[in-house]
Formats: C-alpha cells, sequence, structure tokens
C-alpha cells in the first residue's frame, strides 16, 4: 500500500522536466513562467535550473479552491 512518503520526491531539487510532471504541464510551460518571473521559484546550481521539492509541492497547493455543492 502506497503512503504519503512515497508520493513525495526522494530528491531535494528537481530538474524542470520532473517538475513538470508533478505540476503536469509542459517542460515548455516551465520555461515560460521563468521568462516571465512568474511560476514557482527556481535556482540555479552550476548554471542548471533546479526546483526546490518543497516549493514545487507549495506552488502546487497555492490554487486550492474548495468547491460548494
Amino acid at each position: 500500500m502506497a503512503t504519503d512518503d512515497d508520493k513525495k520526491p526522494k530528491n531535494k531539487y528537481l530538474l524542470p522536466a520532473e517538475a513538470s510532471r508533478i505540476l503536469r504541464v509542459s517542460p515548455k510551460t516551465m520555461a515560460n513562467w521563468r521568462w516571465r518571473g512568474t511560476g514557482p521559484k527556481y535556482r540555479k546550481h552550476g548554471g542548471v535550473v533546479v526546483y526546490s521539492a518543497e516549493e514545487i509541492e507549495r506552488y502546487s497547493g497555492d490554487d486550492d479552491k474548495s468547491h460548494v455543492g
């Protein structure tokens, strides 16, 4: 049985392709967000764009909406 810990990313930092899969957007969308200064916060490690797993989780939760039926 999968636990919540099984669903969390194993690495502290994610490459754009990994982050885009979690957010269910294309890597090109991630690049557009970076260019526009929107989207999740990122950093560069040795010139490579990476996202903190915690930031992706936080960004994903920003759109939580309650649905009233």
